[in-house]
């Protein structure tokens, strides 16, 4: 199953200071990504609540909140709690920086000056991980769509399969479904297939903790179901 997903994904690179949103701008311009930037936390929250953001670039020294501050917010609100943040900051910092960023959830940690190929590798593991995630939900959208086509209700109030007559194998006196080929009535599949769709969102939502692999088998385990349950019904016309 084929699904179109746009190339390029949101990078939102957070500073105070316009110098460094410029020379971060050109860091990562090589990318080809969509170049976002918020001179403030307060900024940085609307922007992340207006689009969809791959990776945060966020520096840790700012006036009013913090980049500490500002991270806290993001992993507290559902919307923007799963985008990954690498935190930005300079060399004359307290020692225990990094622990306070991980703590708080913070993906990476990167200290000024930024070697651009090391910021440009670490950003590409983030983007990487966002077309994937959006690939599967591509999928995983166009198999429920299948789904229901496949059993959308016709005029008489049936589903398309119910209009063409019993399935092959259903007994004409008890209106009860025999096992299929595969072991399982349509119904069953079908129950089958909904708890999978169920199954795959819940791995969306938590998309940080579950590995790409996971996402890969539902989608293939989902995709034999539909196709299964699609054999069966063409059989029943």
């Amino acid at each position: 199953m084929s699904a179109a997903v746009p190339d390029r994904s949101s990078i939102l690179i957070v500073d105070d200071m316009e110098e460094n949103l410029v020379a971060l701008e050109a860091v990562l311009g090589p990318l080809d990504q969509q170049l976002v930037t918020a001179r403030s936390g307060e900024d940085a929250l609307k922007a992340m609540l207006r689009q969809d953001f791959a990776v945060v670039l966020l520096d840790v020294l700012m006036p009013g909140m913090d980049g500490f501050e500002t991270a806290g917010n993001i992993k507290r609100l559902d919307q923007t709690k799963d985008v990954p943040i690498i935190l930005l900051t300079g060399t004359d910092v307290d020692a225990d920086y990094a622990y306070r960023g991980y703590s708080l959830g913070a993906a990476d940690f990167l200290s000024k000056p930024i070697d651009p190929w090391v910021l440009r590798t670490k950003v590409n593991v983030f983007l990487d991980l966002d077309r994937k995630n959006r690939q599967l939900a591509v999928q995983a959208e166009q198999l429920r769509r299948l789904l229901v086509a496949e059993h959308a209700p016709r005029a008489g109030g049936r589903s398309a399969a119910a209009a063409e007559g019993p399935p092959e194998g259903t007994r004409p006196d008890s209106g009860r479904p025999e096992e299929t080929g595969a072991g399982r009535s349509a119904a069953e599949q079908l129950a089958h297939i909904t708890e999978m769709l169920v199954q795959i969102e819940m791995l969306l939502r938590d998309g940080e903790n579950a590995a790409s692999s996971e996402f890969a088998d539902r989608i293939a385990e989902l995709e034999k179901s539909v196709r299964r349950l699609g054999s069966v019904n063409g059989n029943a016309a």
